[in-house]
């Protein structure tokens, strides 16, 4: 199966868009495997639709010129595309974000309110707990053991209470790839009333998500992982009213000292970053056009690939899921007595890139006890042979 694999990824179409020079040489000199964090190689029409960009758009409804109008139309066709491939009412329901965490803050603060008890999962990132923190949230912890998903089903069911004001749900652990039980979660929500929030920052382009279907309230994602592409861009499915975080021009109801009523003016304060629009729209395309269950099949590879060769190696503890199913292509694991942190930089010593520490996550790695892992991460644009190579280095480091 292993040797089929590079075959695989070929077949697959992941490498038809041939990259730049300067992102072929990249590719080249570095292993990279912190996709969790940021997929670094990206379609080669993500970067030429951000150059045109530059060049060629202006700002959405601030005038009636070519360039202007070009920028509209573009914004559109990418909020239309959105809108369609995670099932929110129409393209307005859907608000560029400078990434998940934004999206997030908008969602939180559009719903929750000091004092208010708040439900969230034992996996949530920060971007999670520190608005709620600063929100003075009562947080209520439905905590679960690591890919356990009819114990975390049966935690929300306990904390999901008359006085609770909302629940937020981490679907794909940043930390160990879990993949959380979102339905029946958002099931819970729905039967009580209660509104949920969807951090989709892991799952977003590789797993199904749409709104209409799981009744959330907003589903945050960032634009820079999954869906392929550029930093500082993020989505906001808005399936509920929402507040503004910032106020001021929206190129529409100019007489209006407030923020307009009617999405997605109301949310996209300033000057919309095109360039990165552009870019996020061809990310989208080349998500739908690979198809997401395409794309997890190939991480999901990788992932079963890099299993077997740890697993060879001693003194090495992995986060993995015996159900293929509970896991995205995301893998942690720690070496017996040293330093996560240290393990890392020996491997960006022979140009392999990944992640270490607490990942943003300290409430992951409490609830799982892990205290800090090395993380490894996988998009469509690695391949088996890089497995290979990141594992023989490792052995290496280990002897």
């Amino acid at each position: 199966m292993r040797r089929g694999l590079r075959r695989r990824w070929r077949k697959s179409g992941y490498g038809r868009e041939r990259p730049s020079i300067a992102g072929k040489a990249a590719r080249e000199t570095v292993i990279y495997f912190d996709n969790a964090a940021t997929t670094l190689f990206k379609p080669p029409s993500v970067a030429k639709a951000m150059a045109a960009a530059v060049d060629t758009l202006g700002s959405p409804g601030r005038g009636g010129h070519d360039a202007a109008m070009r920028a509209a139309e573009e914004a559109y066709a990418c909020r239309s595309l959105a809108a369609e491939m995670f099932g929110a009412p129409d393209p307005s329901c859907v608000v560029f974000c400078m990434n998940a965490t934004h999206a997030l803050n908008l969602a939180i603060k559009s719903v929750a309110g000091p004092g208010d008890r708040v439900v969230i999962s034992g996996y949530e990132h920060n971007a999670v707990l520190r608005p709620l923190t600063a929100l003075r949230a009562k947080l209520a912890v439905a905590a679960a053991p690591l890919f356990r998903p009819e114990e975390a089903v049966a935690a929300f069911r306990r904390e999901l209470r008359e006085d609770t004001k909302l629940a937020v749900v981490n679907h794909v652990s940043n930390v160990f790839g879990y993949v959380q039980p979102l339905e029946e979660i958002a099931r819970l929500c729905r039967e009580r009333g209660i509104p949920l929030i969807v951090d989709a920052s892991q799952s977003a382009g590789v797993l199904p998500l749409d709104l209409k279907t799981l009744g959330a309230a907003f589903l945050a994602m960032p634009g820079h992982k999954g869906l392929y592409g550029p930093q500082g861009t993020g989505l906001l499915i808005c399936g509920a009213p929402a507040r503004p975080l910032l106020e001021g021009g929206s190129g529409s109801d100019s007489r209006n000292r407030r923020m307009p009523d009617q999405l997605p003016d109301r949310l996209e304060a300033g000057t919309l970053n095109m360039p990165g629009i552009a870019g996020l729209h061809r990310g989208l395309q080349f998500v739908r056009r690979s198809k997401a269950a395409g794309l997890l099949r190939h991480e999901r590879l990788l992932l079963r690939q890099a299993e077997d060769l740890l697993r060879q190696l001693p003194g090495v503890e992995l986060y993995a899921a015996e159900d293929a199913g509970l896991q995205t292509g995301v893998l942690s694991f720690r070496v017996t007595g040293e330093d996560p942190e240290v393990t890392a930089a020996k491997l960006a010593d022979r140009g392999i890139a990944v992640r270490a520490g607490l990942h943003c996550a300290p409430l992951a790695h409490d609830t799982a006890g892990s205290g800090g892992t090395v993380r490894i991460s996988f998009s469509a644009f690695n391949h088996s042979g890089e497995v290979r190579k990141f594992a023989m280095v490792l052995k290496e480091n280990l002897l």
